[in-house]
Formats: C-alpha cells, structure tokens, sequence
C-alpha cells in the first residue's frame, strides 16, 4: 500500500543485507522516459499495469536484491506468484491516518486525485486481501523505517 515506507524501508535493509536495491516504479520510469503520473494520464491504469508485471518478472530473476513495488503491483494474481517464486515477500500497510498524513502532500500519486482521505480508505477496501500472499506484514504507523528493518532482520535471520 502507497505511503506505508516501502521506499525507505527497502533503501535500509539492502544497505543492511549488502544487497542491491531496485524500485520498480523508478525502472518503469527510466525504461518509459516518463513519470508514472504522465504513463497513467497518457496510456491508463491498464498499460502501466502490464509494464508493472513485466519489469517485475524481468527484475526478480536476479537475487541477492531488496525490489520494492509499487503498491498495486500485487493486484495480478500473477505478480504474487512471480514474488513467491523468487523470495520472501514482506508487506508493510499502516493505519489509513498514517497513510493520509504520509501521502496527502504528494501531488504525484494518481490514484489519488480528489478527495484524499476518501480514495485512501477506498483502496485500502479494494486491497484489503491481496497482501495476504506475504509472508509477514508489518504495520508501520507507529514504527519509524529503521525499527521496521529491525524488525525484518530480527526474522529473516531465524
């Protein structure tokens, strides 16, 4: 989910696990010559999706990586499967609050245009499942990003 601290949050631990750190978004980015905001007003939802999923199977045949993706990404069921296949999946969420607060500043998200508080308790409804497939969820609204990576560590390395 959008405003839960996966950029951060993945930044850390690959410096903590020596592992190299890949945003997808930010690959989408650079292979489309575009913003995500300027690819979603210009091809949709639904191409930038299919880019989503093929950049993702694309970047998970590499290991020894912390990728962090966008938060719809695991709306395809094919996307979970791809994620399970290649590692061990964490989703971060945190309380809509957190999430408004984080993210309602942010001008460049385009799942939230018009009423903020309202799209956020929307789409948290919408994906409420889909995270379900990970293999630990962590809730980040009262946690700051390096307790969060403590956290992970603590069980990655049971």
């Amino acid at each position: 989910m959008m405003g839960t601290g996966k950029t951060t949050v993945s930044s850390i631990l690959a410096q903590e696990l020596g592992y190299t750190r890949i945003d997808i978004d930010t690959e989408i980015e650079a292979q489309e010559g575009c913003p995500i905001p300027v690819l979603f007003q210009e091809k949709g939802e639904r191409y930038f999706r299919q880019v989503e999923s093929d950049t993702l199977c694309r970047i998970l045949k590499d290991s020894s990586q912390v990728v962090s993706t966008g938060g719809g990404c695991v709306l395809r069921t094919e996307n979970q499967k791809i994620m399970k296949d290649a590692g061990w999946v964490i989703a971060l969420t945190a309380s809509p609050e957190s999430i408004i607060s984080r993210v309602s500043s942010s001008g460049d998200r385009p799942l939230l245009k018009g009423n903020v508080e309202e799209r956020i308790k929307n789409i948290m409804e919408e994906r409420k499942d889909a995270y379900s497939f990970a293999d630990v969820t962590i809730d980040t609204s009262e946690l700051s990003p390096e307790e969060v990576v403590h956290h992970i560590l603590t069980l990655y390395r049971v």
